[in-house]
C-alpha cells in the first residue's frame, strides 16, 4: 500500500510539473533536450515532465525604448537628441525574435546611433529642430528595414526631444530677444513716421481752411466797406469823406478791443478832427509812391537788358 501511494504521488507531482500557463499577449518558447521544440500561445498547457522545459517567454505586446543620442550638427553644435522607438515582436517570427538577437535592446539602439549620426550632422541647428521629422522618418525606415529579418516591426520613431548645450541655448534666446527688439523698434518707428505724417497734414488742412477763413473774412469786410461807401454817397457825403468816416470808425473799434484787455499795449494815434482823413491820404500817398517806383524799376529793367 505505501509503494503504491508513492507511485501515486510521483505520478501527480510528474503530471503537475507538466502544466504550464502562459499569459495573453505572451509566447512561451518550449525546448526538448535542448532543442527548440514548440511555441505555445496563451492559456493552460502540457509539456512532458523532466523532457521538455520552457526556454523562455515573448512578449508581443508594444514595447517603448528611449535612447539618448550625443551627436554634433553641421554648425559645430552638440546636441542631445532623446529617441522613442516604438516596437513589437511578430506573432509569427517569434522563433527569430528569440533565437536570433541576444539582446534587442542593445541592436536597436545602435540602429538608432548609427541613423541619427549620420543624420545630424548634415544639418545646422535651427535645421535640427524644424526637420526632426524628417530625422524620426529615417530612424524607423531604416530601423525597419534592418530589424524586420530579426522578427521586430518597428511601429513609430519619435524625436521627442532636443537639448543643445546649456551656452547654445542662452546664446539663441539672446538672438531671438534681439530680433524682437528689433521688430518693435521697426513697428515703433513706423507708427511715430504715420503720427507725423497724420499730424502734418492735419495742420496743412488746419491752415487751409485757416487761410480760407482769413481771405472770406476779408472779402466779407470789403464789401462790407464799399456797402458802406454806398450808403453815405447816397446821404450826400463824398468818396473821400466817407473813406475818412470808415477809418475813424475802424480805430475807435480797435481802441475799444484793445481797452477790453487789461494786458494790451495801446499805440495812440492823433485823434484831431483832421486826424482820420490826414492819415487816409498818407496811406494813399505811400500806395501812389510805392506803385511809381515798381513802375519807374520796371521801366529800367529792359534798358538794362538792350546794353
Amino acid at each position: 500500500m505505501i509503494g503504491s501511494y508513492i507511485i501515486i504521488f510521483i505520478i501527480v507531482v510528474l503530471i503537475a510539473s507538466g502544466l504550464f500557463t502562459v499569459k495573453q499577449q505572451t509566447m512561451a518558447v518550449v525546448e526538448r533536450f535542448g532543442k527548440f521544440n514548440s511555441i505555445r500561445g496563451a492559456g493552460l498547457k502540457l509539456k512532458i515532465p523532466l523532457v521538455d522545459k520552457i526556454a523562455g517567454r515573448v512578449s508581443l505586446r508594444v514595447q517603448q525604448l528611449d535612447v539618448i543620442v550625443e551627436t554634433k550638427t553641421k554648425d559645430d553644435v552638440f546636441v542631445h537628441l532623446k529617441i522613442s522607438v516604438q516596437f513589437l515582436i511578430r506573432r509569427d517570427h517569434v522563433y527569430d525574435a528569440f533565437y536570433k538577437l541576444q539582446n534587442p535592446h542593445e541592436q536597436i539602439t545602435a540602429f538608432i546611433f548609427d541613423v541619427v549620426r549620420a543624420e545630424v550632422p548634415k544639418m545646422i541647428l535651427d535645421d535640427v529642430f524644424e526637420k526632426k521629422e524628417e530625422i524620426a522618418l529615417a530612424i524607423q525606415r531604416d530601423l525597419k528595414q534592418a530589424m524586420l529579418e530579426y522578427g521586430y516591426d518597428i511601429i513609430k520613431a519619435l524625436v521627442t526631444d532636443i537639448d543643445p548645450d546649456e551656452k547654445v541655448k542662452i546664446a539663441m534666446n539672446r538672438i531671438n530677444a534681439a530680433d524682437r527688439e528689433k521688430i518693435a523698434a521697426q513697428h515703433e518707428g513706423d507708427a511715430q513716421r504715420i503720427l507725423i505724417v497724420e499730424r502734418a497734414k492735419a495742420e496743412a488742412e488746419s491752415k487751409r481752411l485757416q487761410g480760407k477763413g482769413i481771405a472770406d473774412q476779408r472779402r466779407e469786410i470789403a464789401r462790407g466797406l464799399e456797402e458802406s461807401v454806398d450808403v453815405l454817397n447816397r446821404a450826400g457825403i463824398n468818396s473821400q469823406e466817407a473813406s475818412a468816416l470808415i477809418v475813424i470808425t475802424q480805430h475807435y473799434d480797435t481802441l475799444q478791443s484793445i481797452g477790453s484787455d487789461t494786458k494790451s499795449n495801446l499805440i495812440l494815434l492823433p485823434n484831431n478832427p483832421n486826424a482820420a482823413s490826414n492819415m487816409l491820404n498818407d496811406m494813399v500817398t505811400s500806395l501812389v509812391a510805392a506803385n511809381k517806383v515798381q513802375e519807374s524799376s520796371e521801366e529800367e529793367t529792359p534798358k538794362k537788358n538792350k546794353k
